[in-house]
């Protein structure tokens, strides 16, 4: 038997054609990963960290998979590395970034990779798009719900959803 494991993913570009970017992400997650079940509307927020660099366009979805959170990231750098993505500087622009926020209902923190994603509480651009998708999905490590986490969260960067295309 095929165990199916729930993710939930965040998609940004601020590089290139940036809504081609999340079309083809979207498309190979299909290809390498599984089912998209949900996916939010394309947010435009400026870039966090580096903040002289072009705005980034962010998506959210969530995915059913086989694989394991492990084998997801590994599948997740394919895709990242097929689609353009060099070793770039931290908090860089980039033709895409996929990053894992939510697995199953795990907590697990090793050298390759952090479940729950360590920042997504404090990051409003993380918190918008997966709001809209997973409202009552409780965060593993405080218990409370990702809307409870968007209404409390102190980043007040600007969010905007975009009124384009995004079911991809």
């Amino acid at each position: 038997m095929v165990v199916q494991h729930k993710g939930y993913l965040l998609i940004g570009t601020n590089l290139g054609s940036r809504l081609e970017n999340i079309r083809a992400a979207t498309g190979a997650i299909r290809t390498f990963l599984g089912h998209v079940q949900h996916q939010s509307h394309i947010y435009e927020t400026a870039a966090w960290g580096k903040t002289h660099q072009a705005d980034f366009l962010n998506q959210a979805i969530s995915i059913e998979t086989h694989c394991t959170a492990l084998e997801t990231l590994h599948q997740i750098k394919q895709i990242e590395y097929l689609l353009g993505r060099k070793q770039d500087e931290r908090w860089g622009p980039r033709v895409i970034d996929i990053d894992i926020l939510l697995f199953d209902s795990i907590n697990l923190e090793s050298p390759l990779l952090t479940i729950p994603h360590a920042h997504m509480g404090s990051r409003r651009f993380v918190l918008e798009p997966l709001a809209e998708i997973a409202p009552d999905v409780i965060h593993p490590v405080t218990g409370r719900t990702i809307a409870e986490m968007l209404e409390d969260c102190t980043d007040k960067s600007k969010v905007t959803r975009l009124e384009t295309a995004y079911q991809f």
